[in-house]
Order: structure tokens, then C-alpha cells, then sequence
């Protein structure tokens, strides 16, 4: 183990695709200034921190340039292939996470148990208002929801991926609302196929303007797409996320109807 801060390209194969995710190893000797302060500096939208091991059991945390956050699924991913295959469990805010790396460097983890809200009509009104959205933009066919799979992430899903690929929101009105929402990122995506969606993720309360790959977000969808029956319970999804910033990221998100949690795998590879 080492306290030195390694950097990961996660949900890619390509260091100049996927979101990077600082990683630190060895951070028992680190307080929570100090991990927020390596986060500020490393500047990626998380930087995941070691705090302590048992056997296979590692205690993680995950810092953005901000704030902590709960659950991280892209840090997860690439702090688990930083520590080499086999299975790990890593003991998060949000709950045990699984995971396990093969040799190829890939990652799957397996979230807390996700659920769904109802994303009320004040805040969806207001949700829309900060994104300079309307209400003609939303698929009927997959209503707007919050989703839980380690961390609380609102979804919209719109008719066009022209309408997608248009982001550009008011970052201090959505800020303030995801701050008093407890809204981690917002998951705004489009179905270009039955088990293909492409998929963006703001991110204002960490500090950046968008996620390039976002796992926890993903497990939230997962759970939400078998929740309200929209794919089939044994559905293998893909995501395509990061393409509209230049960094194309790829997350297969795995459903199975005799787990309650949801599976999340992507590549990571190290960023020189």
C-alpha cells in the first residue's frame, strides 16, 4: 500500500477517454482536511482514499474538489484495479460494495440496494428551469424519478439526442438545488436502442461542470429500468457516456433478478 495519490482513466481503455479518478492507496494517515485538500489539488471529480484494510476489506472514501460524497462508482472502479484482480469489498458511506477485477482490468461492482422516488412537480419544474429545459423535451415512455444506488441522483430521459447533446444550464441555480436536495449528479439521458442509452451527468455540487462517466449514477438507472419494468429483469444495458465532452466512457450496467443490487463494469487504465 502507498500513500502516494496514482490517477486512473475509469470506464475506458483509453486514458484520454473515461473520467479520472484520483486514488490513494494508503490514506490512514490522512484527516479529512487533509483528503479534501488532495482532492482540491488532484482536481478530477473524485479522488477515492484508503483509510483502512482488513484482509480483503478495504474502508474507501471519495472526496470531490468540494466536498465527500457518499459512493463514487468511477473512483470505485478504478481504486479496485489499482489494487489488482480478485474480489474486494470495499466499506463505503453508502454501504458495502463488492467488487471484483479480472485480469484484463475490468471492474464490476455490485451497489447497495438501489430504490426510486417520485421527483415531485416543484422540483422537476425547477429541475427543468436550471437546465433550460421544458417539459416537451422529456421521453413520456420513461417519467422523470429519483434514483438511489449509493447516492441520490434525479432522471430525465428526453425524446431527442439532439436535445441531450445541447447541455447548458444555469450552474448556480443547480447547484443550489442539488445542494438542497442532497442530489448528487444529475442523470439526464436518451434511448438510442432498447439496452443502449447515451447519457450526461452535471455535476456542480463537486465542483465540476460534467461527470465523463458516472457509476453510481449508473447503478441508480439500473434500478430504475427494472423498477418500472422498461427493460427486462435480466437486462444487460449499456451506457454511453463522456462522447459530447471528448471523452468517450462505456459502462455496461447488468441486472438479476436474484440480486436486489445492481452490477457495474467498465476498464480502467492508469493516465500518465
Amino acid at each position: 500500500m502507498t500513500t502516494d495519490i496514482q490517477r486512473y482513466a475509469a470506464f475506458a481503455h483509453d486514458p484520454a477517454g473515461g473520467n479520472p479518478a484520483g486514488v490513494v492507496l494508503d490514506a490512514s494517515a490522512l484527516d479529512d482536511a487533509a483528503m479534501q485538500a488532495i482532492a482540491a489539488d488532484v482536481g478530477y471529480s473524485e479522488t477515492a482514499f484508503v483509510t483502512s484494510r482488513d484482509g480483503d476489506r478495504f474502508r474507501v472514501r471519495y472526496f470531490s474538489p468540494l466536498a465527500e460524497i457518499p459512493f463514487c462508482g468511477h473512483a470505485t472502479v478504478a481504486t479496485a484495479v489499482a489494487l489488482g484482480p480478485g474480489e474486494h469489498l470495499f466499506a463505503t458511506n453508502a454501504g458495502d460494495v463488492p467488487v471484483v477485477v479480472d485480469e484484463a482490468g475490468t471492474a464490476t461492482l455490485t451497489s447497495v440496494d438501489p430504490h426510486v422516488a417520485d421527483l415531485g412537480a416543484d422540483d422537476l419544474a425547477a429541475l427543468l428551469g436550471a437546465l433550460r429545459w421544458s417539459t416537451g423535451d422529456l421521453d413520456p415512455l420513461l417519467p422523470p424519478k429519483v434514483g438511489f444506488g449509493g447516492a441520490y441522483h434525479p432522471i430525465l430521459v428526453v425524446k431527442s439526442r439532439e436535445r441531450l447533446a445541447d447541455l447548458d444550464y444555469d450552474v448556480p441555480a443547480l447547484k443550489a438545488l442539488m445542494t438542497e436536495r442532497d442530489w448528487t449528479t444529475v442523470q439526464l439521458a436518451f434511448r438510442a436502442a432498447e439496452d443502449e442509452f447515451d447519457v450526461r451527468n452535471p455535476f456542480p455540487i463537486g465542483g465540476v461542470y460534467e461527470d465523463p462517466a458516472t457509476g453510481a449514477a449508473a447503478a441508480a438507472f439500473g434500478g430504475y429500468l427494472r423498477e418500472l419494468g422498461l427493460v427486462a429483469p435480466d437486462a444487460t444495458i449499456t451506457l454511453r457516456q463522456g462522447d459530447d465532452m471528448g471523452r468517450p466512457s462505456r459502462i455496461t450496467v447488468r441486472l438479476d433478478p436474484e440480486i436486489k443490487g445492481v452490477r457495474v463494469s467498465g476498464a480502467a487504465v492508469p493516465i500518465s
